[in-house]
């Protein structure tokens, strides 16, 4: 990233796997007022009908990604990426740095003591730098099987590619710095999202006073 004299936020980067429930978490963390800049739906408005990265997309993975109104066929590269290792690599060579970019771009742009950045794929990245803190969404894999089988009518077969594809369990929480446990029931969520964000005000006011100059988004 080119030096820059912008301050912004304190970032805490929040992950989890597949069907672990990172989008419930950040919808509280919102409902408290909290900026949430989600990198799932920055590659969703990239992708969309006549952006110059679908283009690249489909010119390295093939026409059959488009539906017959020129929109991306989601279920299909789903598929794809889960079964096979170079069309993943590919796939996130083209969409990562836009997807950084623009994440940046909208950091920058907020008024807040922190944010929320959400990164489904950041033990697999290695961007471990990309924030200040790093919350995991944790959820045992009968939990997160289930909701993947409610909410996207996956089958077994998918399932166990989707979770096979990506970072154990064990990596993502050793990335960790803060742990929600989302598994079962989500009664608790709102309790252990509003101590959380007690939590995150009075760091990111530690953080912001010990600065000797402005911060700037530490994107590599």
């Amino acid at each position: 990233m080119a030096d820059t004299d912008v301050r912004r936020p304190y970032v805490v980067a929040l992950t989890g796997g597949i069907g672990s429930g990172k989008t419930t978490v950040s919808d509280l963390f919102a409902e408290q007022g909290v900026p949430v800049v989600d990198t799932d739906v920055i590659a969703h408005e990239l992708v969309a009908p006549g952006q110059p990265l679908l283009a690249s997309i489909v010119s390295a993975l093939g026409q059959e990604l488009l539906d017959a109104y020129g929109r991306l066929r989601r279920r299909k590269l789903r598929e794809m990426i889960f079964t096979s290792a170079e069309t993943r690599a590919t796939l996130e060579s083209l969409m990562h740095p836009r997807i950084l970019e623009e994440a940046e771009r909208q950091i920058l742009a907020l008024k807040a003591p922190y944010c929320i950045l959400v990164i489904p794929l950041l033990a697999e990245s290695g961007n471990r730098d990309s924030a200040d803190r790093v919350l995991v969404v944790d959820a045992d894999t009968a939990s997160r099987a289930e909701r993947l089988a409610a909410r996207d009518g996956m089958t077994r077969t998918q399932i166990e590619a989707a979770l096979a594809a990506q970072a154990s369990r064990d990596q993502r929480l050793a990335i960790a710095d803060d742990i929600i446990d989302n598994s079962g029931e989500k009664s608790s969520l709102p309790q252990k999202v509003s101590s959380l964000h007690q939590r995150y005000l009075s760091l990111a006011d530690e953080w912001r006073r010990s600065a000797d100059e402005p911060r700037t988004v530490p994107f590599g």
